[in-house]
């Protein structure tokens, strides 16, 4: 995993997917039935929607299908399971030519740069809900959320925008003054902070 890291293409992907396991490996047996700020999810859920995203999006660049982005796992397996879908995204998005190639899916055309670029926005994000949801502090690599956020506010429209559960993503939530780089991401995509 440490050599991808670098990688300057994969760079964001992969400094999502580390800072989104760094609070997995936090999670105990006994949290995975608690509630997240994603009110559909318990932290159980949570994860199996962020492990299976990592591995959808790997099979959708490499065109092995699609997946339907959720995982069922018990409280053994999920670290191991996320570390294999880390690598099988890292691998995927840093093969030659991916980066380039033009991607149909059910709601546009994307390249594949675009949707890594999506991939590590819903990685991190989720890793945010994780924390929220375990206890554990939401200053997760300022850098990469301030990053992400600037994407945001570029990529996600209005159109996008709703009820949990109607649309992609919620309203706009103003986040307090004061709050991390990755509060003002999670209040930008709807999250209450």
């Amino acid at each position: 995993m440490e050599s991808k890291q670098n990688s300057a293409p994969t760079r964001q992907l992969s400094r999502a997917l580390a800072s989104t396991r760094a609070v997995l490996a936090r999670v105990g047996p006994d949290q995975l039935d608690a509630a997240t700020p994603c009110a559909s999810w318990d932290v159980r859920a949570l994860i199996g929607h962020f492990v299976g995203s990592a591995r959808w999006g790997a099979s959708t660049v490499m065109g092995a299908g699609h997946g339907s982005g959720d995982e069922d796992f018990t409280a053994a397996g999920f670290l191991a399971d996320y570390d294999e879908a880390i690598e099988r995204a890292q691998a995927a998005f840093g093969a030659d030519g991916v980066l380039e190639k033009k991607i149909v899916l059910a709601f546009g055309e994307f390249s594949g740069a675009d949707l890594m670029g999506m991939v590590a926005r819903d990685q991190f994000t989720h890793g945010w809900d994780l924390a929220r949801a375990i206890g554990c502090g939401t200053d997760l690599d300022p850098e990469l959320a301030d990053e992400l956020l600037a994407q945001a506010r570029v990529e996600i429209l209005d159109a996008y925008r709703g009820p949990e559960g109607a649309a992609v993503f919620g309203p706009v939530v103003e986040a307090p003054a004061g709050a991390y780089p990755a509060d003002r991401l999670a209040a930008f995509l709807g999250r209450t902070v």
